[in-house]
C-alpha cells in the first residue's frame, strides 16, 4: 500500500495548474530512484517505462548564458539531476554524462553542472536542458517519452516508489513550472495548454 504526500499547501512554489481536464488512469507509481531531490514540484513532466513505471523527465533552467564551447552550465536549482545522467540541449544533437554537480560559488540558488565535453550548442538564460537517453554526438533524444505533468507537488523521502497523479489534458502557467519545460517537452504534449 503506498500513501500520497502532497506538499503541505504553506509550500513556497506558485501553483501553475489553471485546469486539469484529464489525467493518466495506468497505476500512477512514479519511481523515486533516480531523483536527487526530496521533493518533486507540481508541473514536472513524466514519462512513462516499457514496465508501466512513472519517470520525472528531468529537466533544468539555464541561468547564465553560455557558449557553444562550455562544458559547464549554470543552472537553477530544483532540478533532479544527478552525477551520471547525460544531458542534452536539444534532440538529435550532442548528449554527454554529467561528470559533477555542485552549488555555484557566487550564488547559493544556483547549481553548477558540468560534463566532460561541450554540448555544442549556446545556451541563452532561461534555456532549457534536458536528460537524454545516452550518450553520443549526434542522435539525442528524451530518455523517457512525454506523458503529462505533475498534478500537485509531492514528498517522497523514504518511499521507494511514489502514488502520483499525472495530468493529460490541462492548461499550466509555464512560468510556474520550477525546474522548466522547454519546446522538446511541450511540443511532445498537444493536449497541454502552455500560458
Amino acid at each position: 500500500m503506498f500513501r500520497i504526500n502532497r506538499v503541505p499547501a504553506f509550500d513556497r512554489q506558485p501553483k501553475a495548474w489553471t485546469h486539469k481536464l484529464a489525467d493518466y488512469s495506468g497505476g500512477s507509481v512514479l519511481s523515486s530512484s533516480d531523483l536527487a531531490q526530496k521533493v518533486v514540484y507540481e508541473g514536472t513532466p513524466i514519462g512513462l517505462d516499457a514496465t508501466g513505471l512513472l519517470h520525472v523527465i528531468k529537466t533544468a533552467k539555464v541561468a547564465t548564458q553560455a557558449s557553444s564551447s562550455a562544458t559547464t552550465y549554470t543552472v537553477f536549482k530544483g532540478h533532479n539531476f544527478k552525477v551520471g545522467d547525460v544531458i542534452m540541449a536539444k534532440t538529435a544533437s550532442k548528449a554527454y554524462t554529467i561528470t559533477g554537480i555542485a552549488t555555484n560559488a557566487d550564488d547559493e540558488a544556483l547549481d553548477d553542472i558540468t560534463v566532460g565535453t561541450t554540448l555544442g550548442t549556446a545556451l541563452a538564460e532561461g534555456s532549457i536542458i534536458y536528460q537524454a537517453a545516452s550518450d553520443g554526438a549526434s542522435t539525442s533524444a528524451l530518455k523517457y517519452t512525454p506523458l503529462g505533468l505533475l498534478d500537485s507537488s509531492y514528498e517522497i523521502e523514504n518511499l521507494a516508489n511514489q502514488m502520483v497523479a499525472v495530468v493529460t489534458i490541462g492548461q499550466i502557467r509555464e512560468a510556474n513550472i520550477l525546474a522548466g519545460i522547454g519546446d522538446v517537452i511541450k511540443n511532445a504534449l498537444p493536449t497541454i495548454k502552455f500560458i
